[in-house]
């Protein structure tokens, strides 16, 4: 880093040491602190991607930069990764991969492991001010079974999630997000299964048509939050998707003391 990058990197530093962004805040974005510090966007990102990487930030998204939650654990020393000494196809076509992967966990002798590759997919929670999320009565032929699901859908080549979680959205039921926060990627099947999952909350929503996915669409219909604890017990919500980006809004509901009003 030259003398201005390494002097707005301590400007940061400094400034997350003292708390003037708190656990959990978002930064401002890359334009407010490019005006800011009168520093380019390139060499801000060198001081954001740094931050990044000794654990100061988090990064949302492409460029949105987080204070990480406050947690009272570490991350364990001195444990080692498996090493992966190859893999081949076993099965490929546009829906999934199969693969074999030779691996090696710490200490032990390699083996051959099952992978299935699927693709990259975003799901978006839309709420609206009378504390209803966006929903979708579908029935999924795999469990047989009808449910409630948010909608979502797989990132496209050389799409953003962002632009994939808004897609959807409107493609799926004529809504379109005011706004858009990502939350969290995740992988719901860590053990044998790779398909990232981006998970967004938009507040607010204006109607601007029909949905054009009939295929996917299915019921329509703005739920209760308040009806979503029932609706969980009762086992009419579907997929891990829908079920992390309600449980993230009802935690940090919880946590900010705030009721859901039936």
């Amino acid at each position: 880093m030259g003398p201005k990058t390494t002097k707005v990197y301590e400007t940061l530093r400094e400034r997350l040491a003292a708390g003037e962004y708190a656990a959990g805040d978002k930064l401002p974005s890359e334009r407010a602190l490019v005006e800011e510090l009168g520093i380019g966007r390139t060499a801000l990102r060198q001081v954001l991607a740094r931050l990044v990487a000794e654990g100061a930030l988090e990064v949302r998204g492409r460029s949105s930069y987080r204070v990480p939650g406050a947690v009272s654990v570490g991350r364990p020393e001195g444990v080692e990764p498996w090493q992966i000494h190859g893999e081949r196809d076993l099965y490929d076509n546009r829906w999934v991969k199969l693969q074999l992967w030779d691996v090696e966990p710490p200490g032990m002798e390699p083996f051959e492991h099952h992978v299935v590759k699927l693709h990259h997919v975003a799901v978006t929670a839309v709420l609206d001010d009378q504390d209803r999320v966006l929903m979708m009565w579908r029935y999924r032929f795999v469990p047989q079974q009808f449910g409630w699901e948010l909608p979502g859908g797989i990132v496209d080549a050389g799409e953003e999630p962002a632009e994939t979680a808004l897609r959807e959205v409107v493609e799926e039921t004529g809504w379109r997000p005011k706004s858009l926060e990502h939350i969290v990627t995740y992988q719901p099947m860590v053990g044998m299964v790779d398909s990232p999952h981006d998970i967004f909350v938009g507040h607010g929503a204006e109607k601007v048509g029909e949905p054009t996915d009939l295929e996917e669409a299915g019921h329509i219909e703005w739920v209760p939050l308040a009806d979503i604890p029932g609706l969980m017990a009762r086992g009419d919500l579907m997929g891990s998707g829908t079920l992390v980006a309600l449980l993230h809004i009802l935690a940090n509901r919880r946590a900010q003391g705030i009721t859901t009003a039936r």
